[in-house]
């Protein structure tokens, strides 16, 4: 029993895989279309392409729904000729666009891509507008998600040298501090001397004050005599 349940375990693991980063399919008129990463997963920060198939649509007697037909099929037969006719919108957030055009693949008739380089994660829309050779095209998808980069980063570079650069900006911060000390203590220091100049002036000067009254007074005694 613990074998049959091992067993299972193994086969289900790749289909989650599958599902995880399977490519898109959708229809529109009589084409099938297809997209997904030529890498995956997708990695912030790693540049990538939208591989994009475009294939007819070959009819489906037993299904009436046109996306359930597409997804039923496999790709074949690609469509050439499309790089001048179609474009590839990138949308993030639904507020951030960029429109990219197709590089064709010499190898794969009907097969083309789109180069990004995401620089966040999330998920990401693809418009594909232009037209399949008499048919217009307006076509959202969305292609799997993009993965934070950092998730999978070892050793965290990113994070030492931002360590680095803490520990840096600490010691800086301590140095000036004890520059600051430092000055802090002679102006003291030459405050403390002034200050000891200016009392002994004083006590000079009352010194001086009371010898001369003592002088008075003696020679008053004298004259008196």
């Amino acid at each position: 029993m613990k074998y049959t349940f091992l067993i299972l375990s193994l086969l289900l693991i790749p289909s989650i895989g599958g599902i995880a980063y399977a490519h898109t399919v959708d229809a529109v008129g009589e084409y099938r279309i297809e997209i997904g990463w030529m890498n995956e997963p997708v990695m912030s920060g790693d540049t990538n392409g939208l591989e994009l198939y475009v294939s007819p649509l070959v009819d489906c007697p037993d299904i009436s729904i046109p996306l359930e037909c597409a997804n039923s099929q496999e790709f074949q037969n690609g469509i050439e000729g499309l790089r001048k006719l179609l474009k590839i919108q990138f949308v993030y957030d639904k507020t951030q666009t960029i429109t990219l055009p197709l590089v064709v693949d010499h190898n794969i008739p009907g097969k083309y891509y789109a180069f990004i380089t995401p620089t966040v994660s999330g998920y990401f829309q693809a418009n594909l507008v232009g037209k399949i050779l008499d048919t217009p095209v307006n076509l959202s998808m969305h292609p799997p998600p993009i993965a934070e980069r950092s998730y999978i980063e070892f050793p965290q570079l990113a994070d030492l040298a931002l360590t680095e650069v803490i520990d840096d900006n600490t010691k800086l911060v301590e140095r000036i501090t004890s520059l600051e000390n430092s000055i802090q203590n002679l102006e003291n220091s030459s405050n403390q001397m002034q200050n000891e100049i200016d009392m002994n002036d004083i006590w000079g000067t009352v010194i001086g004050i009371i010898a001369i009254i003592i002088a008075i007074i003696a020679l008053v005694k004298t004259r008196k005599n």
